[in-house]
């Protein structure tokens, strides 16, 4: 009562009403020049056509302004200012089991999406895409996606990275055949991986979410290109837009496919990822096999049906002639 008395003869009823209950002070909040610069670069991005959520500020942060916050605490400040629109009807990440696989050229993920011209042509794009790093191998415009392109496109990025152990793609017909009706019969790609004995898996109908990285990564590009004031009017400047903006996914930006970064440290030196030939595992399986891939939550967390010393995602694969370590 000796504090409703003061509040009721200065307020009235007034002084009955709920007050906040914040404290005065907070020595732990974060700085307002960080909410600022968090809420610039989220604005900067998103202008450019870039992912601007939560894991990729705290990235840019971290790694242009010396300033580490986390994910939450940056989510936070997206929402406290409004600029994410919540849509509860979505599926939570928790729910789905993540995959990935142990190391650079283990699994490679390819897709084609479409982009229409000015001209109104619709093109189509094809990316090969590492299962490990996210690191964008080969990215390419097409009047249409085919068999032979799609082997032309493998061959391409296996000369500059070398072959993967395996690789995972949807049921397109241009990389397999085997829901199309027909007896026997395989496509390039198939018959190519047979012949270098790289293992082929394909994701099962209706599941996009087992090719997730290579569609997010789609994502990105296609969210990047609609930005861009000069919207091409042939393959070939749109050609010149993808390899700038692969270039920039490379080098300079994180992928935010589950906040993780772009690896570009894991190519840098190819010798020791190329794989020989034959090193794979003739035939295919309905979603990523355990011999390949990891089901994981976050990255460098050691599988455990991995003996020690056989754990981490930068274990050397073994080279032309040497003996494989047994694991």
């Amino acid at each position: 009562m000796y504090r409703l008395n003061p509040r009721y003869d200065d307020e009235g009823e007034a002084a009955f009403e709920p007050r906040s209950r914040r404290p005065l002070t907070s020595p732990s909040a974060i700085p307002d020049a960080t909410v600022e610069l968090v809420l610039r670069l989220r604005k900067e991005l998103a202008d450019a056509g870039l992912d601007a959520g939560a894991d990729t500020l705290c990235w840019h942060l971290r790694r242009h302004h010396q300033v580490v916050i986390s994910r939450a605490t940056a989510h936070r400040i997206l929402v406290r200012h409004a600029t994410v629109t919540p849509d509860p009807s979505k599926r939570p990440k928790s729910s789905y089991i993540r995959f990935e696989a142990e190391q650079p050229n283990e699994t490679w993920q390819s897709d084609f999406t479409h982009y229409r011209l000015t001209t109104a042509a619709d093109v189509e794009i094809i990316t090969w895409l590492d299962d490990h790093s996210r690191y964008a191998l080969h990215v390419s415009a097409h009047h249409r996606i085919t068999g032979p392109i799609v082997l032309d496109t493998f061959t391409t990025a296996a000369a500059e990275h070398g072959y993967p152990a395996s690789t995972l793609t949807d049921n397109g017909m241009v990389y397999t055949v085997r829901f199309a009706g027909g007896r026997g019969g395989r496509t390039r790609l198939e018959v190519e991986l047979r012949r270098l004995g790289i293992t082929q898996k394909n994701s099962r109908p209706s599941h996009p979410t087992t090719c997730g990285k290579v569609e997010r990564f789609q994502q990105t590009l296609k969210k990047w290109l609609r930005a861009q004031p000069q919207q091409p009017a042939t393959i070939t400047a749109l050609q010149a837009l993808l390899d700038t903006v692969t270039d920039e996914y490379n080098q300079q930006y994180q992928g935010t496919a589950g906040g993780f970064e772009v690896e570009v440290g894991v190519f840098a030196t190819a010798d020791h990822l190329r794989l020989p030939l034959g090193v794979g595992v003739r035939g295919s399986s309905k979603r990523p096999s355990s011999n390949f891939s990891r089901r994981t939550r976050r990255r460098n967390t050691p599988s455990a049906a991995s003996p020690q010393g056989c754990q981490g995602r930068h274990r050397r694969l073994a080279a032309p002639g040497e003996t494989p370590a047994s694991c």
